[in-house]
């Protein structure tokens, strides 16, 4: 349609000076802008108007030629004048909305037909805004760059947006990797990438569930510990240590079906869970295989190690009503396979319940016994063989329990080593044993001596050597008559800790004896190693001897070593006159027995070194 104007409009639009003039305050924005107009001279004026403020303006004169440039460039606003041949703007704005490449373009409808009906029409159509004829051309622009700052705005929104949804999407990935690298630490050994206790605990769980569903179900655990594995830490170091766990995982891995989980409780502690099996036997084939997997030596770097474990396994069904329960009775299974030997397995029975409940009982009572000091110590006599008269005591712990009454040392000693309490209660004997033997020479003879056994836990304690120190300034005992027993295992447990102990009691000039001689490692080169100036025969030897003189066992072994090393030789458990003959002639120079006394009280014992005994 041709282009209506008044006179004013006329004579500017004719004018390139005067429209510069209009707009040099403008403050158009830049950008790809379509004018569609029929009419030249309409087209024209637009077009000088819009590139003055730095436009691209790109032209169609009907609305297919439109269509085809939005679709090939999408512009950022659109001039479209409503009456044109063929295709009304109408039309054209409808299809351009319709698309979904030019929906979003912004279309300002150009025309001088009756204001009211078409920018209601323009509006259906999509239209984003309507300028009338004749034209103000401040007005133009002012619509033209109100809507390329829309336009300009959306599109910062869209890109804003989309910024931000990278980010949320790169926020939400490296929260995904840090919850799942939580969730590994939360529910893996960080060593050995095993289930650590609360996954184990979590799929034990569902297995018990299991059971309560069905009640033919049962499932077994199995619970391992490493035995003396403290051994190859303190004496190869931590780095073999976890070597040697990874060893054993791999191998306790071969051993499992299919659906077991393995999990390592911490240390050298290994939990395994059979979800379902059809009897008890499956559990004990694989416990077997697993100590048949373990016992080759294990090369590490260029230590050869060998291995034992102790496993405690339990049956679950549905009488379980509690995960941690069958994790208890499992534990309580290990414990009694390790107490029995090494490198075995134990199946769970109720009566181990009952043992575990008496024994926390009685470790309770022991921890009471030492505030409320219900400890005495006895003491038996040492008798010098060649001689026939007493040497020294030994001195041996008693718990006289006020309900109970006597408690016998090999019932609450294993729990006092197993729970440290053992030091405390060492300490006290240590101490009470020096103020007494103080008292004795005092009264008696200066040359009485009196052995004092050490646990391995006191032995390796730190304040040993100070104790010591402190018990021979306060008494004035002779340091050569204070004698500790210590057995072959506080030794080989920890050699480099043990020689500094040892040779510090040595400068000391202390006697050290080594306790149970025979019974445990045996090795005689720790005896070339060590400062040790006495070796004790344990009494099984003793018990075994009668007059027949192929009947001595190890007795003359033990004796003859000895000797050689310039070590004297006490025997254990004499009881008869016939242990004590063959002792003697096989120049034995000290013996400790019924046949001599049993243990004394304090005054009991005063009362037999009134009477001086000979024998």
């Amino acid at each position: 349609m041709m282009f209506d104007h008044s006179p004013t409009d006329v004579a500017c639009s004719h004018s390139t000076a005067g429209i510069a003039c209009s707009l040099a305050n403008a403050g158009a924005m830049k950008a790809d802008i379509l004018v569609v107009d029929d009419t030249p001279e309409n087209m024209r004026i637009l077009c000088t108007l819009l590139n003055h403020q730095g436009h691209t303006v790109r032209k169609a004169i009907n609305g297919e030629m439109a269509l085809t440039a939005a679709k090939a460039a999408v512009p950022d606003l659109i001039l479209l004048d409503i009456m044109m041949p063929n295709m009304s703007g109408y039309e054209v704005c409808q299809q351009l909305k319709a698309d979904p490449l030019t929906a979003s373009v912004p279309v300002i409808f150009l025309s001088a037909l009756n204001e009211t009906f078409d920018k209601v029409s323009a509006f259906k159509a999509g239209g984003a805004d309507y300028i009338s004829k004749p034209y103000n051309f401040e007005e133009v622009l002012a619509r033209v760059n109100h809507h390329l700052a829309l336009r300009l705005a959306l599109k910062e929104i869209h890109q804003l947006n989309a910024e931000l949804e990278q980010r949320v999407e790169t926020r939400t990935r490296e929260l995904e990797f840090a919850n799942a690298k939580l969730l590994e630490v939360a529910l893996y050994d960080p060593l050995t990438r095993l289930a650590n206790r609360v996954l184990f605990m979590q799929k034990l769980e569902e297995a018990l569930r299991a059971t309560h569903k069905d009640s033919m179900r049962q499932l077994a655990v199995l619970f391992l510990d490493c035995d003396r594995f403290k051994v190859i830490n303190d004496s190869l170091g931590h780095s073999v240590g976890d070597h040697l766990l990874l060893a054993i995982t791999q191998r306790l891995q071969h051993c499992l079906p299919a659906d077991a989980t393995l999990a390592r409780f911490g240390g050298d502690e290994f939990a395994i869970l059979l979800p379902q099996i059809d009897q008890v036997e499956q559990a004990i084939a694989v416990t077997n295989s697993i100590l048949r997997q373990i016992e080759p030596p294990f090369q590490i770097d260029t230590h050869e190690i060998f291995v034992s474990v102790s496993i405690g396994v339990v049956i679950g069904n549905g009488t379980y009503e509690r995960a941690e329960h069958l994790m208890r009775d499992a534990d309580t299974a290990m414990y009694r396979a390790k107490s029995t030997s090494k490198g075995r397995y134990c199946l769970f029975e109720i009566a181990m319940y009952a043992a575990a409940l008496q024994r926390l009982e009685l470790e309770t009572a022991l921890r009471r016994a030492i505030a409320l000091e219900e400890f005495e110590l006895y003491y038996q006599p040492i008798i010098d063989l060649q001689g026939g008269s007493i040497s020294g005591f030994e001195a041996l712990i008693r718990w006289r329990h006020p309900q109970k009454g006597s408690i016998p040392p090999s019932i609450f000693i294993p729990i006092a080593e197993e729970t440290g309490l053992i030091v405390p209660i060492g300490n006290w004997v240590l101490e009470q044993a020096c103020h007494q033997l103080c008292e004795w020479q005092q009264r008696f003879s200066h040359n009485l001596s009196m052995s004092v056994n050490v646990s391995a836990r006191q032995f390796m304690h730190p304040g040993l050597i100070e104790q010591i120190d402190r018990l021979l300034a306060t008494t004035s005992i002779a340091p050569s008559n204070l004698k500790l027993e210590i057995t072959e295992s506080a030794i080989m447990d920890n050699p480099h800790v043990a020689a500094i102990t040892l040779q510090q009691l040595r400068d000391r000039q202390i006697q050290l004896s080594i306790d149970d001689f025979g019974t445990g490692y045996s090795s005689l080169s720790y005896l070339h190693s060590f400062p040790v100036n006495i070796l004790k025969i344990d009494r099984s030897f003793i018990q075994n001897i009668d007059s027949q003189s192929n009947n001595l066992g190890l007795v003359p072994v033990i004796i003859n070593i000895a000797k050689t090393m310039n070590m004297n030789v006490i025997a254990e458990g004499i009881e008869t006159k016939i242990q004590l003959d063959q002792i003697k002639k096989l120049g034995c120079e000290f013996g400790q027995g019924y046949l001599f006394s049993k243990p004394l009280n304090a005054s009991e014992t005063i009362q037999l070194l009134s009477n001086k005994p000979r024998w």
